[in-house]
C-alpha cells in the first residue's frame, strides 16, 4: 500500500486538491487576499484555495500536531524593504494566519483534521486515509518504474 511519502509531493497535492475543490468553499475575500505580508499580489491560480488546503493537510499529517503559528512560519518568506537598493539583509515574514486558520477550520468540518488539546491540530484517520488512498491512485497513474515496489 502506497503512502503519502511514496509519491512526488506535487503530484499528490494536485490530486488531493481536485478532491478538496468540491468539499471546501472558498470565501469571497480569498481572491483579494495576499498569502503573507511579504507578497505584493494575491495568488493567480484559480484553484489556489484547494491547493493550499491540500498542502496544509499534508503538512499537518507530516509534522502534526502543529499550530497555526508554526504553519504561518513555514508558509512565510523573506521580506524586502521599500527600497530595493538597501544594504540591510532581508527580514523574515510569516504567512497569513487568517488564511491558514480558515482552511484548517474547513478541514476540521470535513473531519480530516482535529484539534489536539493545547497542541494545535493533528490529522484524523479519515484525513490519513484520504492522503494514502490518493497516493495509491497517483502512484498507479505515474509511469515511474523506480516507484513500482510501493504499488
Amino acid at each position: 500500500m502506497a503512502t503519502m511519502y511514496d509519491v512526488p509531493v506535487d503530484a499528490l497535492l494536485e490530486a488531493v486538491a481536485e478532491d478538496l475543490e468540491d468539499r471546501l468553499d472558498e470565501p469571497d475575500w480569498a481572491q483579494f487576499t495576499k498569502t503573507g505580508v511579504n507578497r505584493d499580489l494575491p495568488p493567480e491560480q484559480e484553484n489556489f484555495w484547494a491547493i493550499r488546503a491540500a498542502s496544509l493537510l499534508r503538512k499537518v499529517a507530516d509534522t502534526g500536531p502543529v499550530g497555526v503559528e508554526r504553519l504561518a512560519t513555514e508558509y512565510g518568506g523573506s521580506k524586502n524593504g521599500s527600497n530595493r537598493y538597501q544594504v540591510a539583509p532581508d527580514r523574515r515574514a510569516d504567512g497569513s494566519r487568517n488564511l491558514i486558520r480558515t482552511i484548517l477550520q474547513q478541514l476540521e468540518e470535513e473531519d480530516l483534521v482535529e484539534t489536539a488539546d493545547g497542541e494545535g491540530r493533528r490529522i484524523t484517520a479519515e484525513g490519513r486515509s484520504l492522503l494514502d488512498d490518493t497516493a495509491g491512485e497517483v502512484l498507479a497513474d505515474l509511469d515511474r518504474p523506480d516507484l513500482e515496489r510501493y504499488a
